[in-house]
């Protein structure tokens, strides 16, 4: 099993109300990176956000509207991972995600991963970026880069389209990575048909928006119009670069898998049955030039609320640690929905790391295989600096040797 680690430099207030400053959080990110690259975390995972959430409540149609903060500050990877690759000297740092629809769309996200794993190589030719991509969680951060419906049909067709448009989107990103020059004209064309649509009324809608008469298709203009495009720098280490897909859609991951390898994002709370379908779905698909599917290629997101602190006793460290769950996710429920449902707060719990070091190393061995690779999350809604890198410490000499 391998152990990577997951940081969402996340400035939301805490359980007790209190939300330190950017400059406070950037501080206590490097920290927390310096001691997971001492302690042997192979990725760390930046959770990359794009505009300020707490600006878009004031929006026609706010996604989260009643978060507070922001959701994560990290706004620029490339530019982090840098910095945090300077700061290190073994592990790798990763994008969990990068959206290819904002900040510029697929073409000037090309080029700056390009450039970042150029300039990594002038200081280090061992160690790798990963890039995770998606077309982002929050429609915000890409409605003011034109990630909006264009006409009627788009309009009816927009949860489908978006996805669609993550596709289109994703073939430019990937072959300009590849080393590609190519036209818009040589990309692939979206049409649509009742396939797309979760209900018959969904598509009825779409079918109705058009200006034919019940058509069995309708195709969407493309998103991105250009002439021949190719991006510099076209000498740079690409064994230095890992990418991974954040979407779940079967048909998503077989089609990025036809221009480069691309693993893929899942989380802790996905079922095993899903767990596995995917696997065996991407060892079939899997980009030849990426070698044979292995688990670890499907790294794995979970909350760890470890308590292993001194002067308590195995059965208090437990209790400790069940509230301080308890408090974290019921936070991050209001957070997200305004409202603190019981019931969503245990059904996260449940499928989080929570406990003393002996309880945690049995969960990791109920739920999850000796192949797989996890992508810890100690700082959930945790700002104490202190207490966080306790835990990662206590993760490695107190967790891991009792998974054997």
């Amino acid at each position: 099993m391998e152990f990577d680690i997951f940081f969402s430099i996340s400035q939301t207030p805490d359980h007790n109300g209190y939300t330190p400053s950017e400059t406070q959080m950037f501080s206590n990110y490097y920290d927390q990176l310096v001691a997971a690259d001492r302690l042997g975390f192979g990725v760390a995972w930046i959770a990359q956000a794009h505009l300020s959430t707490q600006t878009q409540q004031e929006n026609s149609k706010p996604v989260v509207p009643h978060w507070k903060g922001e959701i994560g500050l990290c706004t620029d990877f490339c530019q982090l991972a840098l910095e945090s690759f300077r700061r290190t000297e073994r592990i790798d740092v990763g994008s969990a995600v990068v959206s290819i629809l904002a900040s510029g769309g697929p073409i000037a996200q090309a080029e700056r991963i390009a450039n970042t794993v150029q300039f990594l190589s002038h200081m280090d030719d061992n160690r790798k970026l990963h890039v995770g991509f998606s077309a982002g969680r929050f429609e915000f951060m890409a409605r003011p880069y034109g990630i909006v419906p264009r006409n009627a049909v788009e309009e009816a067709a927009w949860p489908a389209l978006r996805g669609q448009i993550f596709m289109e989107a994703s073939e430019i990103f990937l072959r300009l990575l590849r080393g590609d020059t190519i036209h818009s004209n040589d990309i692939r064309e979206t049409i649509l048909t009742r396939e797309n649509f979760r209900s018959d009324e969904d598509w009825a809608a779409v079918q109705d928006a058009s200006s034919e008469e019940s058509p069995t298709s309708v195709v969407i203009d493309r998103r991105y119009n250009f002439e021949e495009i190719s991006i510099l720098p076209k000498e740079w280490p690409r064994s230095q670069l890992e990418l991974v897909a954040g979407t779940h859609d079967p048909r998503a991951q077989k089609f990025v898998n036809q221009f480069l390898p691309v693993k893929v994002f899942n989380l802790s709370i996905t079922s095993p049955e899903v767990i596995d379908s995917t696997h065996e779905r991407m060892s079939q698909l899997f980009h030849p030039d990426g070698g044979d599917w292995q688990r670890r290629d499907m790294p794995r997101t979970t909350f760890v609320f470890l308590n292993a602190e001194e002067g308590l006793s195995p059965q208090e460290q437990s209790v400790a640690a069940k509230e301080e769950a308890r408090q974290a996710l019921g936070e991050y429920w209001k957070a997200l929905e305004g409202t603190l449902d019981p019931s969503k707060v245990e059904k996260a719990a449940d499928n989080a790391l929570i406990g003393n070091p002996e309880e945690v190393a049995e969960q990791i061995k109920q739920r999850f295989d000796p192949d797989d690779r996890l992508m810890c999350w100690f700082d959930f809604f945790n700002h104490d600096n202190e207490r966080v890198i306790r835990n990662m410490e206590a993760w490695w000499s107190e967790v891991v040797p009792l998974l054997g």
